[in-house]
């Protein structure tokens, strides 16, 4: 017969049991009578959870979504917008569900970005060899060719990527309230070059290999029973830490390592490069920036200058406790 437990029951059983044998002749009665409960408890079946896999569709037909003629996400048969507690009691599940979603719109906005807003996709490092992480920036036909204006467009943190806003508003609303497109569209009628940079897109992930762990009896001199003893504590060890890992884990997500991409590492790092070798090439006469959240502190990182208002002569250093742009006097007075 085995016993089947919850994990807030078994983890309790384990703390107790270790204080339990620094007892006497009674908490060792008790220390046996818990190690033959824990004998018979199949742990196997402990970990089998309700979560279903975590095996979501590619494309936005395959979560029966799309884009109504409004811009806004709605389910193909009822109509609906998108519902993130599909499955009640999973929300582990439920945001793995969102995050494939929240994927697919990525790729979505990429291809509105060419199609209608007739931006082209650049790969960065515009060096960069064949086998090296790349990102990419979209930018418009004249963006360093316009000699009038040009548009530069930075999102902020998080997940969202090039032409994005907010994912959840786009989710949640609309196309409009949470990309770029409308600012791009009305860019381009207003005849300014565009250029859209994509400072979350600093590494790309791939599976981390497996390493083979070397037996600790295989290379020393220590005598058999010793040895014996120390794989025997290896053992129990390895086998607690895959319990835990299971229950952390319990569909063996793939381990994944991030391999950053040359000078763009970082969200600043993308700005100044980009900046160097594109914006800096622009013949615009003017530029003009528009950064929300955190791509406001990227774009401080291009040398900007900041005029506050001082009694000290134009352009005169002034100091500042915060640790931004470099600030200089407007001459107020």
């Amino acid at each position: 017969m085995s016993i089947s437990l919850s994990s807030l029951i078994l983890l309790p059983i384990w703390i107790n049991m270790a204080q339990i044998q620094q007892g006497g002749p009674d908490e060792k009665e008790k220390t046996t009578a818990l190690k033959d409960l824990l004998s018979r408890i199949d742990l196997d079946e402990l970990m089998k959870k309700d979560e279903p896999p975590l095996d979501f569709p590619d494309t936005l037909e395959g979560f029966e979504y799309a884009f109504n003629e409004k811009g806004q996400l709605r389910h193909i048969k009822t109509g609906e917008p998108f519902v993130f507690n599909y499955r009640e009691d999973l929300h582990r599940w439920n945001q793995k569900r969102y995050e494939a979603l929240g994927e697919i719109i990525t790729k979505y906005v990429y291809e509105l970005l060419e199609k209608d807003c007739n931006l082209k996709k650049v790969t960065i490092p515009v060096d960069a060899t064949e086998s090296e992480p790349k990102s990419f920036i979209f930018m418009s036909e004249d963006a360093l060719t316009n000699p009038q204006k040009l548009m530069v467009l930075i999102h902020g943190s998080g997940v969202v990527r090039a032409g994005q806003w907010a994912r959840r508003l786009i989710i949640n609303e609309d196309l409009d309230s949470g990309t770029q497109i409308p600012f791009i569209k009305r860019a381009v009628n207003e005849g300014y070059g565009v250029i859209v940079l994509n400072p979350n897109e600093n590494y790309i992930e791939v599976e981390k290999p497996k390493t083979h762990v070397q037996s600790t009896s295989d290379s020393t001199d220590e005598p058999a029973e010793k040895r014996e003893r120390k794989d025997k504590v290896s053992k129990e060890t390895k086998k607690r830490r895959d319990f835990y890992e299971k229950y952390r884990n319990p569909q063996r997500e793939k381990e994944m390592v991030q391999l950053y991409i040359r000078e763009n590492g970082s969200p600043e790092e993308h700005a100044v490069y980009v900046w160097d070798h594109f914006i800096a090439q622009s013949v615009a006469e003017n530029v003009f920036f528009v950064a929300h959240s955190y791509g406001g502190l990227a774009f401080v990182e291009l040398n900007c200058c900041n005029w506050v208002s001082s009694s000290e002569p134009l352009d005169t250093s002034v100091e500042s406790m915060l640790p931004d742009c470099p600030r200089v006097s407007a001459d107020s007075e």
